[in-house]
């Protein structure tokens, strides 16, 4: 049923806190996520992995890339137990001190020159810390914003941690754009990379000032109040709400499978298949970004209007037709018609992601809703996020391009039969 915005009050200064502190945390984690994808895709395979074929260091980065998406269930499983017990906010604290803490250290990393194969193994761990912190990241953010909205916004309050994406990413392409434009490639390979790392300090800050001012939700108090929380959250989430947890997995696949796909698998594709330019692709995608940014927006008023799986799974029809247009306009090695098919997959991203916010959080009763939400979204992140980097390079690598657009369409399908067999819970 469509949601009325008629009566609904207008946010004030008190709300607009907490979406700030729900935005700048999941930019925090889409800068920390995206510079280290960034670098996997353009340095990191010779610089952390053995000499021999470009490509298979390419693939060994993305395998690294890969190892923070498998620590996120279990930083799902920690941080949602504590999200549940004690409540979201100091919660939202601790990751992201650990998620900031992780990436300033890969600042300081040696590289496989220096250290031989303890590089890899050090990446790797530091890796596993940014995908643990992240683990409790998303789905407290994503609580923090849908807990505190008024009636008629859970749609447009549910996207605004969303929109940490655009921000996150615009962060760390921009700045990589930057450096490759004001330094030579020498000198980036050499030490510039490491420049991003350490600025995600600042970002990190901000987000620890903005959460320590806030208060606790109204759902977690109203839990307090009616009895003692769960003592093993994930165990009654796993007995009484399973389904919901499988249903929200498959639900939010599509997201990440449009994401990666077309920013660090089309990357690493143009720079090194295509020999396009680093800094040319880094604007395709800046611009193409802005579309991604829209399509959030868009979807998140959608949902006040309709229902949030009404609108993710229109987007998922549209991320089918995203991957059968994404390989000819990739592989054609047209700028113009590059950022066209960049534009239109990140556009549908939009439309699968925006509302993933108020969809997921409406499956789980408030007791187990922060494990809930973290398990699904961060599971749906492996099958996803964590495996499309390596699954599309192979794909490109012994098939084409048509095969990764036949994957990332068969990623949104499992998405799209998922949210046609859920059914959102009554109430929040």
């Amino acid at each position: 049923m469509a949601a009325s915005t008629s009566s609904a009050p207008t946010p004030g200064a008190s709300h607009r806190r907490i979406l700030l502190a729900s935005l700048v945390g999941t930019s925090v984690e889409f800068y920390d996520f995206y510079i280290y994808a960034t670098a996997a895709s353009l340095v990191f395979g010779p610089l952390f992995f053995p000499a021999g074929d470009p490509s298979a260091q390419l693939l060994a980065a993305y395998a690294s890339l890969a190892v923070a998406f498998f620590a996120r269930p279990v930083g799902a499983w920690a941080f949602g137990h504590y999200g549940d017990r004690i409540g979201r906010k100091s919660t939202l604290v601790v990751s992201l001190m650990l998620m900031g803490g992780s990436t300033l250290a890969i600042a300081f990393l040696p590289t496989y020159a220096q250290a031989g194969y303890l590089a890899p193994v050090l990446l790797c761990l530091l890796r596993f810390g940014q995908g643990f912190g992240l683990g409790g990241e998303w789905g407290g953010a994503a609580l923090l914003a849908v807990e505190n909205a008024p009636p008629g916004w859970r749609g447009r309050y549910g996207m605004v941690p969303q929109l940490g994406a655009p921000v996150g990413f615009i962060a760390a392409n921009g700045l990589f754009l930057l450096l490759g434009l004001m330094m030579s490639a020498e000198d980036f390979v050499a030490w510039g990379w490491r420049i991003p790392f350490v600025l995600s300090i600042v970002l990190v800050g901000l987000g620890l000032w903005v959460r320590l001012k806030i208060a606790e939700t109204p759902a977690f108090a109203q839990v307090l109040e009616e009895g003692p929380p769960p003592s093993v959250p994930m165990g009654e989430l796993l007995s009484d709400h399973w389904r919901a947890a499988l249903g929200g997995t498959a639900g939010a696949i599509a997201c990440f499978a449009v994401y990666y796909i077309a920013t660090a698998f089309a990357l690493g594709y143009a720079t090194t298949r295509l020999g396009i330019a680093r800094p040319t692709i880094l604007s395709m995608q800046l611009g193409a970004i802005l579309f991604m940014a829209a399509g959030i927006v868009l979807s998140g008023i959608w949902t006040d209007r309709r229902d949030a799986r009404h609108v993710l799974t229109r987007g998922c029809v549209f991320a089918v037709i995203a991957g059968f247009v994404l390989a000819p306009g990739l592989g054609s090695g047209s700028p113009p018609l590059m950022f066209a098919s960049l534009a239109v997959a990140l556009f549908a991203m939009g439309f699968v992601y925006g509302p993933l916010g108020a969809w997921l959080p409406g499956l789980f009763p408030a007791r187990v809703r922060y494990t809930g939400v973290s398990l699904a979204f961060n599971m749906a992140g492996i099958i996803g996020g964590g495996l499309t980097p390596v699954a599309a390079e192979t794909l490109a690598r012994y098939g084409g391009l048509s095969l990764v657009g036949g994957y990332l369409a068969a990623m949104s399908l499992v998405s799209l039969v998922a949210l046609m067999m859920m059914r959102p819970r009554t109430s929040m």
